[in-house]
């Protein structure tokens, strides 16, 4: 859609999840195209990205509690601007039977500054996630890889799992493991019988899982590493979307790193950033970040036996190229709540 935004006068449009959905939200062909969309304009240079703040305060018992606040403006031929800010507690499930994250989503007319959407974010944030997976599974895996290990079965590995199998076809089996035996039984249950045409195994253990695939998808809360670089077949790809899960001698001996953003990723104490600290990894070492292979300034795979980390820190660009394309198809298609401003 080439269409500019244009902001009623004084007025704000908001989506609900369900809105989003009817949107076609609830598939990944759309986040797949704004993503990769929005990658190519980071590589280029065409936004403005602040890092983002993480808000934390006394009974933050976990990595995952926190909120964080993502702004950004993207230019190009459709210009806007916006933020998520994104709650997290790791108890919401267990204590309150709440989503462990939760979102919401501003966006800004460029020209004029003044909002003109606010809009449910947590299922953007996971659809987005999962489509930058599918994004670098085209350039970095395989390209005849058939087997998939996902560590972790809560939602956002269901909408990783998702994704793959709508962009793949010829993926025939999703290799499980989840530290609840429940949890991977209802994904098995959610997802088998929409994707028939795949085998659906619950391993032992995460490393009988990864030693089984060709992609790897870590799904996880988990605060220490436990992913070894013994576990890893020769041209493995592993997306390490949790990005504490791998141990940082894997981010040595890998033949290729690559990450969505190096100043995202590089901060916050996370393993790039500890391995930094220590001397041990460096821009330098770094293979590419996405966008510069998605428009072909770096390879992806150049051999079949390369084994490839992607370390996705999530960009506020990502969200707001997918937040923008569902607002334009919910003005051409009048869903949603129109309320005044003023």
């Amino acid at each position: 859609m080439n269409a500019s935004i244009q902001p009623p006068a004084a007025e704000l449009r908001y989506l609900s999840r369900a809105d989003l959905i009817a949107l076609g939200a609830d598939h990944s062909d759309a986040f797949v195209q704004a993503i990769a969309e929005g990658l190519a304009l980071h590589a280029r240079g065409a936004c403005v990205q602040p890092l983002k703040p993480y808000l934390r305060w006394a009974g933050a018992d976990h990595i995952a509690d926190r909120i964080i606040a993502m702004p950004c403006y993207v230019g190009g031929d459709n210009p806007v601007a916006g933020i998520k800010w994104i709650g997290s507690r790791q108890h919401n499930p267990q204590r309150h039977g709440l989503e462990r994250a939760s979102a919401v989503i501003v966006l800004n007319d460029a020209q004029t500054n003044y909002p003109v959407a606010i809009m449910e974010g947590g299922l953007i944030s996971g659809m987005r996630t999962a489509a930058i997976t599918a994004v670098a599974t085209r350039h970095l895996a395989r390209t005849d890889f058939t087997d998939v290990a996902c560590i972790g079965c809560g939602p956002i590995a269901r909408m990783q799992l998702q994704t793959l199998l709508e962009q793949f076809p010829g993926i025939r089996c999703i290799h499980l493991f989840d530290l609840s035996r429940d949890a991977m039984l209802a994904m098995r249950s959610q997802l088998g019988a929409r994707f028939p045409a795949a085998g659906w195994e619950l391993s032992a253990s995460a490393e009988a899982a990864v030693r089984a695939a060709d992609v790897t998808v870590t799904c996880t809360v988990a605060d220490a590493p436990y992913l070894e670089h013994a576990w890893l077949r020769p041209g493995a790809f592993v997306a390490n979307v949790s990005i504490m899960d791998v141990h940082k001698d894997v981010y040595e001996k890998v033949d290729k790193v690559v990450v969505d953003d190096w100043d995202q990723s590089n901060r916050e104490k996370k393993i790039i950033n500890q391995l930094v600290l220590e001397g041990r990894f460096s821009r330098e070492q770094l293979h590419a970040e996405l966008g510069e292979i998605v428009i072909g300034a770096k390879p992806g795979r150049e051999r079949d036996d390369e084994i490839i980390l992607l370390n996705p820190m999530g960009m506020a660009l990502d969200d707001m190229v997918c937040a923008r394309h569902f607002y334009q198809l919910a003005l051409q298609r009048g869903v949603g709540v129109r309320l005044p401003l003023l």
